[in-house]
C-alpha cells in the first residue's frame, strides 16, 4: 500500500465524506447514527480547533482519502482540560488492515504530543471489537465501560472508555 499522512485541507471534504458515510450506513462501528454532506464535512474542517490535530491518509497512487484521524480538545469551558484530546479514528472497509491506522497514529502522537496534549481519550462502541483491538495495540487502555450510552434504534450500546498519556 503507498499512500501518505498529511494535514486535512478544506477541498478534502468530498473525501471525508466518502469514508465516513459508508461506516455510519452500516450501522456496526460507531454511535454516529446521520450521514454528512459534503459541506457539513467542509464547516467541520474550516471551523475544527486550530490546537486539534485533523490528519487524512491518502493513496498516493489515485489521490483517494482512505482514513482520517483527528484529535479535539476535551473541553473548552476550563483550561483545567487543556492537556486532554479526543481522538477519533476512521479507515475506509477496502483499505483496513493495511497499516493506515498505525501510520495515521504515529503521526498523530506525535502531533498531538508537539501542541501540547498530554493524554489522549478514546470513546469505542463496546462491540466494535476491530477498534477496540487497534486502540490497544497502540496503547490504550481501558479505564472503563458506559453502560446503555447510546440507544439506536431501540438498542442499547455500550461504549468502552480508553486512555493514552502520551
Amino acid at each position: 500500500m503507498n499512500f501518505i499522512i498529511r494535514n486535512v485541507l478544506s477541498s478534502d471534504a468530498k473525501g471525508i465524506t466518502e469514508i465516513i458515510n459508508p461506516i455510519v450506513e452500516s450501522g456496526q462501528f460507531t454511535i454516529l447514527v446521520a450521514t454528512f454532506s459534503v459541506s457539513d464535512q467542509g464547516f467541520f474542517i474550516q471551523y475544527f480547533p486550530v490546537n486539534g490535530v485533523f490528519l487524512v491518509a491518502e493513496d498516493k497512487t489515485s489521490s483517494t482519502l482512505i482514513g482520517y484521524q483527528t484529535v479535539e480538545p476535551f473541553a473548552s469551558y476550563t483550561r483545567a482540560l487543556d492537556h486532554v484530546g479526543i481522538i477519533t479514528t476512521y479507515v475506509a472497509e477496502n483499505y483496513r488492515q493495511q497499516g493506515v491506522s498505525s501510520a495515521l497514529f504515529a503521526a498523530t502522537l506525535e502531533t498531538a504530543k508537539a501542541r501540547g496534549f498530554e493524554k489522549l481519550i478514546a470513546q469505542v462502541r463496546g462491540d466494535n471489537e476491530p477498534a477496540l483491538t487497534t486502540y490497544l495495540k497502540q496503547g490504550f487502555e481501558v479505564v472503563g465501560t458506559a453502560k446503555k450510552h447510546a440507544k439506536i434504534n431501540g438498542q442499547y450500546i455500550d461504549e468502552v472508555m480508553l486512555e493514552k498519556f502520551l
